[in-house]
């Protein structure tokens, strides 16, 4: 049996084990601080105003999970004593107790594994217990917290996750994009050089279906919405964007937004790669319609017929 010893307080905790706690906590987040102050100085001093927008939303999301943190520690009490009747508490469940029950079923299966994952649950039950101080409270009058503390504890770690989750995927998306637009540096060089002006005359590309561009869209799949997003899904791992639909694109640009003659002097992949930085500054932030969808997300995901979302 796991013990069942009361947690220690800081007043039976050894002064050095606390100092070198708040050592290591103080020094990481001094050196995260400097590392977002040297990328910032950095994104300044080449110029790339909308990276360092980006760098400043991702600060502030940074702030704001420092402030739901402290709302989740001070709130987490007051939270727990809430309590309701257990018939409200049994409803909209995740799981259902038939697979709580066959859990409980497979553990006693084997003695020995039997035992150590009894050994765990006891053990977490403990760690429950030393974090949900104020559940018996509820238990005492037939009722149940409203959402115990080892609950708060939890959903503070969901809410953590899903901002690293989604800064880290939109850097990771934005990275993956450049790596991918290094290719186009040599295809709009490319366009400078007199063999491009005398081999690409303005005229060839109003016979879109002549083109290699046109072949290479218009098709079949081209004519039904369904059939072109699954091309266009698989074809984004691929060759998304090839030699000829950068010119074409590039063509087609100049032609719509520039002046007569521009085709020398215009640099369409800077512009695309400034178009990136921009789309990058918006995506990265949490709106507050992503927050939204992750608090809908934890109302439906429930078991049984109030299952929405799947």
């Amino acid at each position: 049996m796991a013990s069942t010893g009361k947690a220690q307080s800081l007043e039976q905790t050894p002064t050095w084990a606390v100092a070198v706690v708040c050592f290591v906590l103080v020094a990481i987040s001094i050196v995260i601080e400097h590392l977002i102050h040297v990328v910032e100085k950095w994104l300044k001093k080449k110029h790339k105003t909308a990276l360092a927008e980006a760098l400043e939303k991702v600060k502030a999301e940074l702030m704001l999970m420092g402030f739901i943190s402290l709302l989740l520690t001070i709130l987490q009490g007051p939270i727990s004593d809430i309590c309701i009747p257990k018939n409200i508490a049994a409803t909209w469940h995740p799981c259902s107790k038939n697979q709580e029950k066959q859990k409980v079923a497979k553990a006693d299966d084997s003695d020995n594994s039997g035992r150590r994952l009894l050994q765990f649950l006891d053990s977490g039950e403990s760690h429950r217990r030393v974090l949900a101080s104020k559940y018996d409270k509820c238990a005492e009058r037939g009722k149940v917290a409203l959402v115990s503390s080892y609950g708060i504890h939890q959903l503070h770690i969901f809410i953590f996750v899903l901002a690293v989750v989604h800064v880290l995927y939109c850097i990771i998306t934005y990275f993956l994009g450049r790596t991918k637009m290094r290719k186009w540096k040599a295809w709009e060089v490319e366009t400078k050089t007199l063999e491009y002006q005398y081999h690409n005359d303005p005229e060839r590309f109003r016979f879109a279906r002549e083109t290699s561009f046109g072949r290479r869209h218009m098709q079949l799949w081209s004519k039904s919405s369904i059939l072109l997003w699954i091309v266009c899904f698989f074809r984004q791992f691929l060759g998304s964007v090839t030699k000829v639909d950068y010119m074409t694109l590039r063509h087609g640009f100049i032609m719509a937004h520039l002046a007569p003659g521009s085709e020398t002097r215009f640099n369409f992949q800077k512009y695309i790669s400034r178009s990136l930085d921009e789309d990058f500054k918006v995506v990265v932030g949490i709106s507050p319609i992503i927050w939204f969808i992750a608090v809908l997300f934890l109302l439906t995901n429930t078991h049984g017929k109030h299952n929405i979302v799947i």
